[in-house]
């Protein structure tokens, strides 16, 4: 799928981790409009250290920020979770669309195993 059909197919984008406002990834979001806040009960995140993962695994709640990207934030935003769109599995995240009151929204899972790391149910995560 190229990113001018991923976009057709949502231009909202979910992020629950240095991407988010305040934090230092959110420049890559400056120019992106803010749609707003959602929680969502089908995510749980994982405390990476410097950043977190999420899976899809049931929680009492993570806190996401929802904003509308065009193809190039997209593209940026791909570059840097590491997503590799012919070959998903092999990236750090996969980038996959999930349910928000706002409609459906890409959001970025952790490939990688999270055992032995800690899961986060609730609220959301805070960096060291």
């Amino acid at each position: 799928m190229t990113l001018a059909a991923d976009i057709a197919m949502s231009p909202l984008v979910a992020v629950y981790g240095t991407l988010k406002r305040g934090l230092n990834n959110a420049h890559w979001l400056s120019d992106a409009e803010w749609v707003g806040h959602e929680v969502s009960s089908a995510l749980t995140l994982y405390d990476i250290g410097p950043y977190p993962g999420a899976k899809q695994q049931r929680s009492q709640g993570i806190a996401l920020e929802v904003y509308r990207v065009t193809e190039a934030q997209l593209t940026d935003l791909d570059t840097l979770e590491d997503h590799r769109p012919h070959a998903p599995n092999e990236g750090e995240y996969q980038r996959v669309l999930m349910p928000t009151r706002f409609g459906q929204a890409w959001i970025y899972l952790y490939n990688p195993d999270t055992k032995g790391l800690t899961a986060i149910t609730q609220g959301g995560w805070s960096p060291p």
